[in-house]
């Protein structure tokens, strides 16, 4: 009866509301993914440019307000280094991505199985 419907209705709320969390942190993943793959692309540039100087070339880094000069063979391992850190973040959150789309995609069914049984229910009712 009514009490059923309500008891239902709630689920289904707090079904629907687990969906919206799952999409939220996919799109947090996601945001965080494009923000790493955009460092990765001027880290890349970066490593180019360090690879185009010959080995006495000044190199500097900037340092708050200031310019410091920077070894060169220290400057391009940074680089190498950032980018091996920055491609295992990506593949990190590649995992966690993969990981919640699943969840995303198991979540929408059990609400639109909810849906239904609710329509069903309603329709018994009438």
């Amino acid at each position: 009866g009514a009490a059923d419907r309500r008891k239902s209705d709630m689920s289904f709320d707090e079904e629907v509301n687990t969906l919206r969390n799952l999409q939220k942190e996919h799109q947090k993943l996601f945001s965080n993914r494009q923000r790493l793959v955009s460092q990765q692309n001027e880290n890349e540039m970066v490593q180019k440019e360090l690879k185009l100087l010959e080995d006495d070339a000044a190199v500097f880094k900037l340092m708050g307000p200031v310019l410091v000069k920077q070894d060169l063979v220290e400057a391009r391992s940074n680089v190498d280094k950032r980018l091996e850190y920055i491609g295992g973040e990506i593949k990190r959150i590649d995992v966690g991505l993969k990981d919640l789309t699943a969840k995303v995609e198991t979540q929408k069914d059990k609400v639109v199985k909810l849906q239904q049984q609710q329509q069903q229910a309603r329709q018994t009712v009438a």
